[in-house]
């Protein structure tokens, strides 16, 4: 039987030309670190980034209503109330996500309204 044995990476998108704004947000904010993306996709725009063994791909596209889609990344977090401290400081709404069991959990839009959630187990 053959299986799925582990994600090599995720892929968010952009508008094209809003990678310096992505790169302040994703590198700057979340502290995530950019990757080298091989010279045969550099013309394609976007950029990539590194989260464990898992890349996180950072592509352009135009036309797309990312507020119209719950797809999303979720980041697990060591604590939870500093993260929220994070994104209420880039002007980013806070929304409370429904209650999961064993984990705490809030949401928010990117800068260019692609869900995020950032999660962390819960602690009594």
């Amino acid at each position: 039987m053959q299986r799925i044995h582990s994600l090599h990476h995720v892929q968010i998108t952009i508008p094209p030309g809003e990678e310096a704004r992505a790169r302040a947000f994703y590198c700057d904010v979340l502290g995530l670190p950019e990757i080298e993306k091989p010279d045969s996709l550099k013309l394609r725009g976007g950029f990539w980034l590194r989260l464990g063994t898992i890349d996180i791909h950072v592509g352009t596209e135009n036309g797309v209503d990312r507020t119209a889609t719950k797809a999303h990344l979720a980041y697990c977090v060591d604590n939870l109330s500093a993260w929220k401290t994070i994104i209420q400081a880039q002007n980013l709404p806070i929304k409370e996500s429904i209650p999961i069991p064993g984990f705490d959990r809030f949401e928010c839009r990117d800068p260019f309204d692609n869900r995020v959630e950032f999660i962390s187990p819960h602690t009594p």
